[in-house]
């Protein structure tokens, strides 16, 4: 079997891995990000972490928390904060639809990945329902048995 190529000339994206182990995804959102010059060179190096970020309305305009992009190496004196709060930019019916579905009760904004849409960096951004600890076994325990299927029919079908 051949590995596919990796394409270099596209920049990585970054993705939330632990999101779709801890929450239940509903809607997605395509939002933009406010950006300074060094943090887009670092996004584009792929060194940036948002495991551990979310979503809040401060007043009117939505923030990203706690997303980490690494200080740019050849920044010197312009380089940014790595955990500065940092503006999503989404239309005014998709900012009311998210604070009206948040301040219902038991969502959170949760980044689901950060990818660059021609030279534009985008965040997919999610609204998450927290899952509890049998809700998480139960998804381990169907992955554990698609697995097996998929490797029992993989073995059915060299005969």
């Amino acid at each position: 079997m051949s590995k596919r190529k990796q394409d270099t000339t596209r920049p990585p994206s970054v993705n939330n891995a632990k999101a779709r182990h801890k929450y239940f995804i509903g809607d997605k959102f395509e939002a933009g990000i406010s950006l300074r010059g060094t943090e887009v060179k670092s996004l584009r190096a792929g060194r940036a972490q948002i495991s551990e970020s979310f979503g809040r309305f401060v007043k009117d305009e939505l923030f990203l928390f706690n997303a980490h992009i690494a200080e740019y190496e050849f920044g010197g004196s312009e380089n940014h904060e790595p955990l500065r709060l940092r503006k999503l930019l989404l239309h005014k019916r998709e900012l009311l639809r998210l604070k009206v579905e948040v301040e219902a009760g038991g969502k959170s904004i949760i980044p689901l990945r950060i990818y660059f849409k021609g030279s534009l960096v985008k965040l997919e951004i999610g609204v998450c329902t927290g899952k509890k600890l049998h809700d998480k076994r139960e998804d381990l325990k169907k992955r554990s048995a698609d697995r097996e299927t998929e490797q029992a029919l993989k073995h059915y079908n060299r005969r």
